[in-house]
């Protein structure tokens, strides 16, 4: 493994707290879907502007907000916005300050409880589905939490002794905080999805179909094409440049048969046809623990559609709810529906590494957060779209260790390698993505039945295949 990955495991070696700063050495590690490796060229100015960006875009997040809405809990798998923005703050405090600040004092010493996400090694902590119920402390405090961390981190960061080993963890705890971004905004979109009212997080963009006036001027569709890929000994796994999780090492050597790739995402109205087909009726398509989900939720359609009293379908965006727009990513698919989909249409998902290799020659961009759009844009053009942006996609690939792979000692390796179990890899981004965040090699991954999140499907075929439509 890297030296610097190394270096990582050393950092994060904390203890509970009550110990002398001087003897800190056992047992806390971050988040972050795994600990992280840093880009060490990062000198101590740009690291302070992005810390300053970083932090003021989540609070701009939840500027629409309501304190009531920021308080509510929809599912256990959602998270009040009032507890992302202060676990975000919890995780400088506890990671940063903790370890490198020179006459450090909690900010409130129940944080360290309340705002523990599930990180054993530190200690105590609610309950994830409970918690909405942490009525207290309100919002106003935990916004006066994150002025009193930023200032301290700030001030660590004017420090001309300020190290490598802090701003590491700084760059780490921004990553963090920017995954905790995107899960304002999904967390927010099933929450007010669940208002009779299905109120909007904010209005729609003027592309949005509420809110289309001319449809003679909407872009044309691209046409659903296949795209001959190699196949080989291939490169998988992070290059080294730059900051990247450490699930995503080390970079190893991959065989892929030659494969196909659909040139662009499964739209509304091709997921439509799968729906009217029956696709939620027919088990042909379906893995078995699948089929017993649909059934045991009875489900028969996406996440966010739903009929309009004149039998046409509508989708649930962060705009309200708007017509469903046929030319758009479908997206908020479980795995569960997107094998099935892939099945119906004479197809498959593709690996990781197929997605890796595919994806390897194009830049990080598209319609990620940054557009501010927070959903999908039309594909239209020629070759591979979409690989960034628009929807996470689903690959066929199992979240489990790159070859090679070694989980740190103690609880650094308890937040990589116990998470690579019964989930699934996405790859890609999606339209609530920031784009500094995401690469080719970013893996991001949830359980089979999650369909909250931005996630979409991308087809793929065996080489030799047919070239039939998916709807064929």
């Amino acid at each position: 493994m890297d030296s610097r990955i190394d270096s990582w495991r050393e950092l994060l070696n904390l203890k509970p707290s009550g110990t002398p700063a001087a003897a800190r050495g056992a047992q806390r590690t971050p988040e972050a879907r795994g600990a992280g490796r840093a880009d060490n060229g990062a000198s101590v100015d740009s690291l302070r502007l992005r810390y300053t960006r970083i932090r003021a875009r989540t609070l701009q997040l939840a500027a629409p907000l309501s304190d009531e809405d920021c308080g509510a809990q929809s599912m256990p798998d959602a998270s009040p916005v009032k507890w992302h923005l202060a676990h975000t703050t919890w995780f400088f405090e506890t990671f940063v300050l903790e370890r490198f600040e020179r006459r450090f004092a909690p900010y409130n010493r129940a944080f360290r409880m309340l705002f523990n996400s599930y990180y054993d090694a530190v200690g105590a902590r609610p309950l994830r589905p409970e918690r909405g119920l942490l009525t207290r402390p309100g919002a106003a405090e935990v916004r006066a939490y994150r002025r009193n961390v930023d200032a301290r981190i700030l001030a660590l960061l004017k420090l001309h002794d300020t190290g490598a080993p802090a701003r590491d963890l700084i760059l780490l705890g921004l990553h963090h905080e920017q995954q905790h971004q995107e899960l304002i905004l999904t967390d927010v979109k099933h929450l007010l999805s669940r208002n009779p009212m299905r109120p909007a997080y904010r209005k729609p963009e003027p592309d949005l179909p509420a809110a289309s006036a001319d449809v003679a001027a909407a872009p044309l569709l691209a046409p659903l094409t296949w795209v001959e890929c190699d196949g080989g000994n291939v490169q998988v796994g992070h290059d080294g440049a730059g900051f990247a999780f450490d699930n995503e090492t080390p970079r190893h050597v991959a065989y892929l048969e030659p494969y196909r790739l659909a040139s662009r995402l499964v739209t509304n109205a091709e997921f439509l046809a799968f729906v009217e087909d029956g696709g939620y009726r027919d088990p042909r398509w379906w893995l078995a623990e699948g089929w017993d989900w649909i059934l045991a939720q009875r489900l028969a359609h996406p996440l966010y559609w739903h009929r309009d009293a004149d039998g046409a379908w509508s989708e649930f965006t962060l705009g309200g709810s708007v017509p469903l727009d046929p030319n758009l990513a479908a997206v908020h698919l479980s795995y569960y529906e997107a094998d099935a989909y892939a099945r119906w249409a004479d197809a498959r998902l593709p690996t990781e590494a197929e997605w890796e290799h595919a994806a390897a020659g194009f830049r990080p961009q598209g319609n990620l957060a940054d557009a501010n759009r927070l959903h999908p844009r039309i594909a239209c053009g020629a070759g591979l779209q979409q690989l960034f942006g628009d929807a996470w996609e689903w690959t066929s690939s199992s979240y489990a260790p790159y070859p090679g792979f070694k989980p740190a000692p103690g609880a650094v390796g308890e937040y990589n390698g116990k998470f690579m179990v019964n989930q699934y890899v996405l790859r890609g981004g999606s339209c609530a993505t920031p784009a500094d965040h995401v690469r080719a090699s970013y893996r991001n991954f949830f359980p089979a039945h999650a369909r909250w999140q931005f996630s979409g499907i991308r087809l793929a075929r065996d080489a030799g295949s047919s070239d039939a439509s998916p709807a064929a």
